[in-house]
């Protein structure tokens, strides 16, 4: 009993001398080559890349630090990821939605861009060409220089961006193609078909996107239902852009007087907007 008691009072007071020892700090170190992301919408279609950007540092990069010829994370530290809510192509070929790990083989005159369905990856030490879910190829461009990798997207539009990954004197473009125009077409279509009646923003709302991108014969369709189910400023003013989009500028001027006096007290920066229209039309 005696050698027991002895025990847990050399347990306590080796327990209170601990806690009374200050504890050493936790420190949180930034690593040499930051993280980063770029998010950007084509259209409808979400697409994120996250990556980390490490630097030349007077290094020499291409065919040196990054051999030539080999599978490389595309960064530094873990894989780089590249995610798509819906499905794209890349380079004119499909790749479904998802999350993809994007590494790369650097060539002299060409480079092989490798979306494979393993992200979780710590740089590309456990690359399984087995997972790839698709390989492109991709050209090269002499570029200003770039003392942080970077990738960038310099264009885009409803159904396309392109992007570019940077670093040193280089630039590696590819594209990434949504579809978004044809998907919302279709949409549209339906949405129009199922309309009730009286439903006229439906129509107007697929007549002024079917405009927009110039399918001129959808756009008459669903202005003509639109207005069917209600002539009121916006849809007689979207018959007047129709037919000055049509080249009939006089008949567009008469439609939009005409939109002009179904303008109610909400309606005044509107109807301001239509008037400043309608006079450069009629120069």
């Amino acid at each position: 009993m005696r050698k027991t008691t002895f025990l847990i009072l050399a347990l306590l007071m080796t327990l209170s001398v601990h806690a009374q020892q200050p504890q050493t700090p936790q420190v949180r170190y930034p690593r040499p080559s930051q993280k980063a992301s770029v998010m950007q919408t084509i259209g409808l279609t979400d697409m994120t890349i996250t990556y980390s950007r490490p630097g030349v540092k007077g290094r020499q990069i291409w065919g040196a630090l990054v051999p030539y010829d080999k599978v490389w994370r595309t960064g530094a530290n873990e894989a780089t990821t590249i995610a798509f809510s819906d499905d794209v192509q890349i380079n004119g070929q499909p790749l479904p939605k998802g999350t993809y790990s994007l590494a790369s083989i650097p060539g002299k005159d060409s480079w092989t861009l490798i979306f494979n369905k393993a992200a979780d990856m710590w740089g590309a030490f456990t690359y399984d060409q087995s997972k790839d879910a698709l390989r492109v190829t991709a050209k090269p461009e002499k570029a200003d220089f770039r003392e942080s990798f970077t990738f960038e997207v310099p264009q885009v539009s409803t159904d396309k961006a392109a992007v570019v990954l940077r670093w040193e004197n280089l630039a590696v473009p590819f594209t990434v193609e949504t579809g978004t125009t044809a998907k919302v077409a279709e949409s549209a279509r339906s949405a129009v078909a199922s309309a009730k009646p009286d439903d006229w923003r439906t129509p107007l709302s697929a007549a002024q996107f079917a405009l927009d991108n110039n399918m001129l014969d959808d756009a008459q369709k669903y202005s003509d239902q639109s207005l069917k189910a209600n002539e009121n400023i916006r849809t007689l003013w979207l018959k007047a852009r129709l037919l000055q989009k049509q080249g009939r500028t006089a008949d567009a001027v008469r439609a939009g007087e005409i939109a002009l006096s179904k303008a109610g007290p909400d309606d005044k920066d509107f109807a301001g907007e239509i008037r400043k229209q309608l006079d450069s039309w009629k120069k």
